[in-house]
């Protein structure tokens, strides 16, 4: 499924966790992995793998882009500065974090109403189901895979290297 109408994800922006606004059109020509996360989760050691993906392939053109959420379970109880705290000191996180936002819902983030329709997941449902699913964005800004929360970070380094080279 390919972006409607030449829709693409570098129309959108979002507040990083330092207030600042940051347009997504900043990261045209790269590859983006796009992950909801969360600071109290069982799958928040997932943290682990993504920063190793984005050490490993950042100079390629790689970025990894966290968004807080604290939707299920409310496992992402912190305001902006404990998530920083958390990231940097439990697990070294360099790529960029944004701030706290709702996926699903009626005051989801717009990127994630974006990201949901171009790739709705599990039979169609439109619903991000959990903490730590991810999106993968080809460099023309096209929404190009969906990986459950299971999909542990080191299971995309494949994909992440074949859009990569293109």
């Amino acid at each position: 499924m390919g972006s409607e109408a030449g829709k693409t994800i570098y129309e959108f922006s979002a507040s990083l966790l330092d207030g600042r606004t940051l347009k997504l059109g900043e990261f045209r020509g790269r590859v983006l992995l796009i992950v909801n996360t969360a600071s109290k989760c069982g799958l928040t050691p997932q943290y682990t793998g993504l920063e190793s993906l984005y050490e490993s392939y950042r100079d390629r053109g790689l970025e990894v882009l966290g968004f807080p959420c604290n939707q299920f379970g409310g496992q992402e109880p912190g305001g902006a500065e404990q998530i920083e705290a958390f990231c940097g000191k439990c697990y070294g996180v360099k790529f960029p974090m944004f701030g706290k936002i709702e996926v699903n819902g009626p005051n989801a983030h717009p990127l994630y109403r974006f990201l949901k329709k171009e790739r709705p997941g599990l039979f169609g449902i439109g619903r991000v189901a959990w903490n730590f699913t991810k999106f993968l964005v080809d460099r023309q800004g096209v929404v190009v895979r969906r990986f459950g929360p299971a999909t542990k970070p080191e299971e995309l380094a494949l994909p992440i290297a074949r859009l990569l080279a293109r």
